[in-house]
């Protein structure tokens, strides 16, 4: 028996990093799994993972910045599925610079995905998952939303915004009697393909150009972490061992906020 045996789980951003160890692991432990991303060769590669080790999953291709996507994904799911247990709010960009040169449009498109997509999942997640039996739902901000940090006003506003939106969210869910919990996740320095994948003039170069492996050498575990150690965590959010946690974030970065190591962090 898997920690999560029998549920129906949703990854978004499954298609590569954090998202994908969080699908393979979720479907390791016995859920079937629906992984989503706008990258359909990266979820084809997941499907394929998850499939070849014995896993349960299906593959959707899902903008999450759309609110009509999130109603006809979530309606697939309920067809396909038969209900929603947990939810992964995993889809995330990285825009680093400084905030004096950042254009709005880059401003509001981090946004949209990494806090627009968090509130549409939320707000359209919580239902079906409460009509479904409970369950839980698991954002994922990361510890630049819980500090500032120069070259990354941006990101970090975002990442930021999620954190007291999950426990607000939580809270409501509470007082109106459905029975969803809502917690954050806080990767630190996490060796994932949004390094690779940040666009010209991010963190890269100027003044506040930021070295992830300095800053991974910088934290008590002296090394950047590995997808799974975030998925093993989303793991225990997602299963009943975390049955008394709620509106709660779990910090997952070597030790990096413990007082020590590092300017700033990205994950995703």
């Amino acid at each position: 028996m898997g920690l999560v045996d029998g549920k129906v789980a949703m990854v978004t951003g499954g298609a590569s990093g954090i998202g994908r160890a969080c699908a393979e692991t979720l479907a390791r432990e016995g859920a079937q799994v629906v992984i989503t991303d706008i990258d359909t060769d990266g979820l084809t590669d997941t499907l394929r993972r998850i499939e070849a080790a014995g896993g349960s999953a299906l593959s959707l291709p899902h903008d999450v910045t759309d609110e009509e996507a999130w109603r006809g994904v979530l309606d697939e799911v309920q067809s396909r599925c038969g209900g929603l247990h947990i939810l992964v709010n995993n889809a995330g960009i990285g825009i680093g610079g400084s905030l004096l040169e950042m254009s709005l449009e880059d401003w509001r498109r981090q946004n949209a995905i990494n806090l627009d997509g968090v509130f549409l999942g939320t707000k359209h997640g919580i239902p079906i998952i409460h009509r479904s039996g409970g369950g839980s739902i698991i954002i994922m901000s990361s510890v630049a939303g819980l500090r500032g940090s120069p070259g990354l006003a941006g990101y970090s506003a975002s990442k930021g915004g999620v954190r007291l939106f999950s426990k607000s969210a939580a809270l409501e869910c509470a007082a109106a009697g459905l029975n969803v919990r809502v917690n954050s996740v806080h990767p630190g320095i996490i060796d994932t393909p949004i390094w690779t994948k940040l666009p010209s003039g991010g963190l890269s170069g100027g003044a506040n150009a930021i070295d992830p492996e300095a800053l991974a050498s910088a934290t008590v575990a002296h090394r950047a972490g590995r997808p799974q150690e975030i998925a093993d965590g989303v793991l225990y959010l997602a299963s009943d061992l975390s049955s008394y946690v709620n509106g709660s974030e779990l910090i997952i970065d070597g030790g990096m906020m413990a007082g020590g190591g590092g300017r700033s962090a990205m994950q995703n």
